[in-house]
């Protein structure tokens, strides 16, 4: 894609980042996006810091060097025609906190003309494409412009980047006679949709002596009291939000807290790949506002099944810790087997758009691959109304960036 939809777009972000770090606090990801990015004169991308933006850390992934990446189930080419899938690198979180309302949606429109005047997305009408979409305001001005573009047995969930340091073996081992709290809970105490059953979960636990219920706070100082909060309990509360999930489920799973999933419509990221009874519990809604029901439900955990759940966390961890290069069974690793997956499974003739979002409201996965040696996928799709599930073997992705003029 042209520069002005990406490299000038990580420019922005650095020039402006002390500026910006606070300008949306209490829940934007503005700060939590790409720091300390620098651009070298050849135009590659040079990571210092850490990066909190899905979209990035894909398009981090696929131009790199051949020789430096360790993922190889999906490859780079230059011809389009040699691609099976194409993402579109456009960062529109970025252009949406970063710019004026009426600039950003003429660079939404710009964008959107650019791709769906391209052979590629002529030839398919965009049912190849992967649009990352992983705020609910991003790209909201153009989003849903093709009726079905957002198709919930077709769309792929990923992670959020944790906002906390990694409790790595030392750091487990350490805490684990420390964790003195039962119960966690750090954030937002008011929240519309789904997320009004906080206030009520705070009326219920908030007297409660072993148990810690505060408002949040962005910035350094927020992610201090989180993670130190995180890593003296043993269960970390993730109710749902203005959306089901929350960034705050993936602090909790690298920080070795059990999270207590309290979100009755949440769809999880690689829900066909990994099996979260391992690491969380889940809690209905109704269940958990009734007076000392989730207290008592907690307490009753025996002290075998903790250990064995914080275990699993620490193993877990990998497949959420986006990095660079990108790790095999990282989070970056698990997205493009997913497509494979889809890709095998999928008539593009009779589906749409692919679509990478982090707030699951409108988006499903019904990818069942299973990680082992031999890479068999098990997919369900939707095909005609029907569930199909089919068997495969994983092959190699080809993967073209719509990154064809760069001047």
């Amino acid at each position: 894609m042209p520069r002005k939809f990406t490299y000038d777009l990580l420019r922005l972000f650095r020039d402006s980042y002390r500026d910006t770090t606070n300008l949306t606090s209490n829940g934007s990801p503005v700060h939590r996006l790409i720091e300390q990015t620098s651009l070298s004169k050849a135009c590659e991308i040079q990571q210092k810091g850490r990066g909190h933006s899905i979209d990035y850390w894909l398009w981090a992934d696929l131009i790199a060097p051949e020789s430096q990446r360790l993922l190889k189930n999906v490859i780079r080419v230059e011809q389009q025609e040699e691609a099976d899938i194409f993402y579109v690198p456009f960062f529109t979180t970025i252009s949406y906190f970063l710019l004026e309302k009426q600039e950003c949606k003429a660079l939404y429109r710009e964008a959107l003309k650019w791709v769906t005047d391209q052979p590629a997305w002529q030839r398919s009408e965009g049912r190849d494409h992967v649009i990352p979409v992983h705020h609910p305001w991003s790209f909201k001005s153009v989003r849903r412009y093709k009726p079905g573009q957002v198709y919930l047995e077709k769309d792929v969930i990923l992670p959020y980047v944790p906002n906390v340091d990694l409790c790595d073996y030392k750091c487990v081992s350490e805490t684990q006679s420390k964790r003195s709290t039962l119960l966690f809970f750090r954030g937002r105490l008011k929240r519309n949709a789904g997320g009004k059953i906080r206030s009520k979960l705070v009326t219920e636990l908030q007297s409660i002596e072993d148990i810690i219920i505060e408002e949040g706070s962005a910035g350094a100082k927020g992610k201090v009291a989180a993670q130190t909060g995180m890593r003296k309990s043993l269960f970390c509360l993730n109710p749902a939000g203005d959306t089901p999930s929350s960034a705050r489920l993936f602090d909790a799973i690298v920080s070795g807290c059990i999270p207590v999933i309290i979100s009755d419509e949440l769809e999880l990221p690689f829900e066909g790949i990994l099996d979260y009874s391992k690491i969380a519990l889940f809690v209905s809604s109704t269940d958990a506002v009734q007076p000392g029901w989730l207290v008592k439900y907690l307490r009753g955990i025996d002290a075998q099944r903790v250990r064995e759940m914080q275990s699993n966390l620490l193993k877990y961890s990998r497949h959420f810790l986006y990095s660079s290069p990108a790790q095999p069974l990282g989070p970056e690793d698990l997205t493009w087997r997913m497509f494979c997956s889809l890709c095998k499974c999928w008539d593009f003739r009779d589906t749409v758009i692919f679509a990478i979002t982090v707030y699951p409201f409108h988006a499903r996965n019904a990818d069942c691959w299973q990680a082992g040696e031999h890479q068999v996928a098990y997919s369900a799709v939707a095909a005609r109304g029907q569930r199909i599930k089919k068997r495969m073997h994983i092959s190699r992705i080809a993967v073209a960036l719509l990154y064809l003029s760069l001047a």
